[in-house]
C-alpha cells in the first residue's frame, strides 16, 4: 500500500501560519499528554526559534518540556514512503508518539535522518530530536546555550577534520618509518 503525506490541516493556508499552529499543538500536547511524564521539565515553555524555508521544508527549533528538537514541515509532498501504519486514517485516533518511525532523506545535499510525526492539525512532518533531557534546563536560554555548545564542539572537529590532511598524514607516516629503516 503507497501511503501518501497528508498536507497541513487547511486552516493553515500559508507556511507563515504553521509556526503559531506548532506552538498551539505542542501547548496541547502538553496539557493533555505529557505534563503527566515525570520527565518533562515543567520550567520550560513551549518556544520556537530560527523558522526558515530550506528547500521544500519549513524548518523550525522547538524547545517544550520534554525535548529540543528540530522540526520540518513539508511544504509540498515529498517524496518519501511512509511506513505502513502511518497514513492519516490511521494515526487520526492514534496516541502520540514523541518519536515516529525513522526516515532518510536528502536536504541540502546531504543524507539527513528524522523521525516521522503526524497530528491532525500539522499533518505529517519530520522530527529531529537534538536534547532529549530536559531535566537540567531551567530557561529555553539554557538550552540554547547548551545546543550551541554541541554546535561549537562539532564545527571544532569539523574544522580539525579539514586540517587533517591525507597527504601530510603519509607524508609523515613515511617520515616516521625511515628512521626506523634507517636512511634510504
Amino acid at each position: 500500500m503507497n501511503v501518501t503525506w497528508q498536507p497541513s490541516h487547511p486552516f493553515i493556508e500559508r507556511p507563515e501560519q504553521w509556526p503559531g499552529a506548532v506552538l498551539a499543538v505542542h501547548q496541547t500536547l502538553y496539557r493533555q499528554v505529557m505534563a503527566q511524564d515525570p520527565l518533562c521539565n515543567d520550567k520550560l515553555p513551549i518556544e520556537l526559534r530560527a523558522c526558515r524555508i530550506l528547500e521544500q521544508w519549513q524548518v523550525m527549533l522547538l524547545v517544550t518540556p520534554w525535548m529540543l528538537s528540530r522540526l520540518l514541515l513539508p511544504l509540498s509532498p515529498p517524496e518519501i514512503t511512509l511506513p505502513n501504519g502511518w497514513s492519516a486514517e490511521e494515526r487520526e485516533d492514534a496516541d502520540y508518539r514523541v518519536l515516529g518511525p525513522r526516515l532518510e532523506f536528502d536536504l541540502l545535499g546531504q543524507r539527513q535522518s528524522a523521525h516521522l510525526n503526524y497530528h491532525r492539525r500539522l499533518g505529517h512532518y519530520l522530527l529531529q530530536p537534538l536534547i532529549l533531557n530536559m531535566a537540567e534546563f531551567d530557561s529555553v536560554e539554557n538550552v540554547f546555550e547548551a545546543w550551541n555548545r554541541v554546535i561549537r564542539t562539532r564545527d571544532d572537529n569539523m574544522e580539525k577534520m579539514r586540517r587533517d590532511c591525507p597527504w601530510q598524514k603519509e607524508v609523515s607516516r613515511r617520515e616516521l618509518f625511515r628512521g626506523l629503516r634507517g636512511n634510504s
